[in-house]
């Protein structure tokens, strides 16, 4: 039996509200993701969050893929700005974390995909910026974030020729949207592959990596029920397997 590759994904710190340990932190990543990646035959493993250097780099010396899951807004100080009054929580603890993950995984060459926060990460590290909210968008935008069951999909996204994004899902697609910030500048070596109809950017690809994928949206959530949403994650199962 071949081996199936293993799937790091980055996770998050989450503190007990209440309960005999309020207060108490834990790792924790939306159980979704571990679902999407064995759904795809691959093997998961939550990367627990450190900003040791030295740790990130032992931690992605195991694995043959990355996701960079979603969270907290980007801290605006990463990309040279002072925080808007409709900036949401930030972590950037996390910030550091998840950039060394995705630095340490491209010198290893190896499978990268954004989701949500994970591809605003992916563009403030190449050196992009983003709006720190919709609002700051001239013009009308859709709602993006929805409030509704996570497997619904609630806006259509029109997808590039000859990309990545539009050999799994065509021309356009249907997605489910959670979010409040959204790429403005892009980052260095990186191509829009997608967007909505008010033109907020919706994926991301890195122009010359063998696999660096992003979206804003979470086909992860998605997965849960729906079989297009899946071929994301068999793409990066059969990326991580070459």
């Amino acid at each position: 039996m071949s081996k199936k590759p293993i799937i790091g994904i980055s996770s998050s710190v989450i503190v007990d509200e209440a309960g005999s340990f309020a207060g108490y932190k834990r790792a924790y990543v939306n159980k979704d993701y571990v679902d999407a990646v064995v759904r795809a035959g691959g093997v998961p493993l939550i990367i627990p969050f450190t900003t040791d250097k030295e740790v990130i780099i032992s931690q992605v010396q195991v694995i043959d893929a990355l996701i960079l899951s979603g969270g907290h807004d980007v801290s605006p100080y990463n990309y040279g700005q002072e925080p808007n009054p409709k900036l949401g929580e930030t972590f950037p603890e996390r910030d550091t974390y998840d950039m060394l993950l995705l630095e340490e995984s491209k010198k290893r060459n190896i499978p990268i995909l954004g989701i949500c926060r994970g591809s605003q990460i992916i563009n403030v590290a190449a050196g992009g910026t983003l709006y720190q909210d919709l609002s700051l968008i001239p013009g009308n935008v859709l709602k993006h974030n929805q409030v509704s069951k996570p497997t619904l999909k609630t806006h259509k996204i029109q997808i590039e020729e000859n990309s990545v994004i539009s050999s799994i899902f065509g021309k356009e697609t249907m997605v489910n949207s959670f979010h409040h910030q959204a790429i403005d500048k892009l980052g260095t070596d990186l191509k829009v592959v997608a967007r909505a109809s008010d033109g907020v950017v919706e994926a991301i690809e890195h122009k010359t990596y063998k696999f660096l994928v992003a979206v804003q949206w979470h086909p992860e959530m998605l997965a849960v029920e729906c079989d297009e949403a899946r071929k994301l994650f068999n793409r990066l199962i059969e990326e991580a397997k070459k």
